[in-house]
């Protein structure tokens, strides 16, 4: 796994009103801090990457549907230097993944239906200076393909 990269496996408790699932808790071994919590929903087969941030910490849940996450290091000094993860998180595999500064992050809705996805990052977003840099999701140095494979 990607050095700085760290996964929970969400637990879902149903009972006859619906369910509950805690995402982040301030006692998490893997809780860094707080900047904001935010929504986004990516529609079947769109891929929204690449981007990384350089002083942020993502902690990516998607609550409906399924995502497929991928991430790249580009960190020279990381002895996970050029390593690539995948996750595959959101209704079947209810799954937090923590994904440290300085890597790059993007996923794709693999679901028939929308997917929302929750993430709580350690800062706040700066409108005036974001804190991200993105590359073209096919055209670029990463040696992973977005591509859906059968078989």
């Amino acid at each position: 796994m990607i050095k700085g990269v760290k996964i929970k496996q969400l637990r879902v408790i149903p009972d006859q009103r619906g369910r509950l699932m805690e995402i982040l808790r301030a006692d998490d071994d893997l809780f860094v801090k707080f900047g904001q919590v935010y929504m986004t929903t990516t529609y079947p087969g769109v891929v929204k990457a690449w981007h990384l941030h350089k002083k942020q910490t993502d902690n990516i849940v998607c609550v409906q549907g399924m995502i497929k996450l991928a991430m790249y290091d580009p960190r020279e000094d990381s002895p996970t230097y050029k390593e690539v993860n995948e996750f595959y998180l959101g209704t079947h595999n209810p799954l937090l993944v923590q994904v440290p500064a300085g890597v790059y992050h993007g996923w794709m809705c693999v679901s028939p239906e929308e997917a929302i996805v929750v993430n709580v990052p350690t800062e706040v977003y700066d409108r005036e200076d974001p804190d991200e840099f993105r590359l073209d999701p096919h055209q670029n140095d990463i040696p992973y393909d977005w591509r859906k494979r059968d078989g």
